[in-house]
């Protein structure tokens, strides 16, 4: 309050430094998330993304409920476009949830930390196929250095990194799903609606799993049983508070601070899994990682030379 009594309005600069300290929550959680999956052994990759699937469910209606915010829901679902195109999405994430928990829970996290790094990568070439749009020589030049780095870390692994490349299409394109939305539904709606599309999938596969006797929700005690629910919590958290980030900042921190998740999975995955990491990999991760400086550098020179643009309210750039 001002000596006159006349309220002092917050600083813009506060604002963005709740929005830094919303993002970092955000991907720091889902840089963490693959100590949550090993804690769910004996559970496999399959029983855990359904498991995911309900309980995310779950949470959502109890969140949206509480929030008093099921209209947005009921709207969204009553047009046939946006259900098609969550629907796709659904698909799509639900391709990405599997193979990322199947890359952590087989010893390959590492290579799923890969697929996130060159996820901008494959984000801008399927800008050019999709969209068809025009590159500035250093994207193209980031692009080449990306396909070079995959040449070699197929060298160095023996094998196409097919965890790495299905991690990254598979979440480009559902980025490209989730833009045809664009701001027409929240993130919390959105995630209610993709997992009521998958939810009858999810059910089937946990009681088929139960009939043979694979599930372990309920054979493998109370904390086994809480800790698998709390995949509801652990999906829809790192959401909001990604969403609450990006009404405050701009698009170039949100691209900025989403390389902290690869960071953090990389890092998990050869500080305290123990991964190995030979030196043709190092050689190709260093390839990436020249790729994405040259498309960070390439994106604040193009932010630079823009006018200055209103907040997104839903960039797409969120990992699973």
């Amino acid at each position: 309050m001002s000596g006159t009594g006349a309220k002092v309005s917050r600083p813009a600069r506060s604002e963005n430094s709740v929005g830094v300290l919303f993002g970092i929550g955000a991907y720091g959680l889902w840089g963490l998330l693959p100590l949550y999956f090993l804690v769910l052994a004996p559970a496999g990759p399959v029983e855990i993304v359904a498991n995911r699937v309900l309980w995310s469910l779950i949470f959502c209606a109890l969140l949206l409920t509480a929030l008093r915010s099921w209209r947005p829901v009921l709207t969204a679902l009553r047009t046939p476009q946006i259900v098609g195109t969550l629907t796709i999405a659904a698909l799509l994430i639900a391709v990405n949830w599997l193979v990322y928990t199947y890359g952590v829970t087989s010893g390959q996290a590492i290579e799923a930390a890969l697929g996130y790094f060159i996820n901008p990568i494959v984000s801008v070439l399927l800008g050019v196929i999709v969209l068809r749009e025009k590159l500035r020589p250093l994207q193209w030049t980031a692009i080449g250095i990306g396909v070079l780095a995959v040449v070699v870390l197929a060298v160095g692994y023996g094998a196409v990194p097919w965890i790495a490349l299905t991690l990254a299409f598979s979440f480009g394109l559902y980025g490209f799903a989730k833009k045809k939305v664009g701001s027409r539904v929240d993130a919390v709606s959105s995630l209610s609606i993709e997992t009521l599309v998958l939810t009858p999938i999810a059910a089937g596969v946990m009681l088929w799993l139960g009939s043979t006797g694979e599930a372990t929700l309920v054979t493998e005690g109370a904390g086994h049983f809480w800790i698998m629910a709390a995949s509801g919590v652990i999906t829809a958290v790192p959401l909001i508070f990604f969403g609450a980030a990006a009404r405050r900042l701009p698009l170039t921190t949100i691209g900025l601070l989403q390389y902290l998740a690869p960071v953090l999975q990389f890092l998990l995955a050869l500080l305290v899994l123990g991964e190995d990491m030979p030196f043709e990999r190092w050689i190709g991760f260093s390839l990436v990682w020249v790729a994405l400086i040259l498309l960070t550098v390439d994106m604040l020179r193009s932010v630079r030379r823009q006018p200055r643009l209103e907040k997104p309210t839903e960039p797409v750039s969120a990992p699973a």
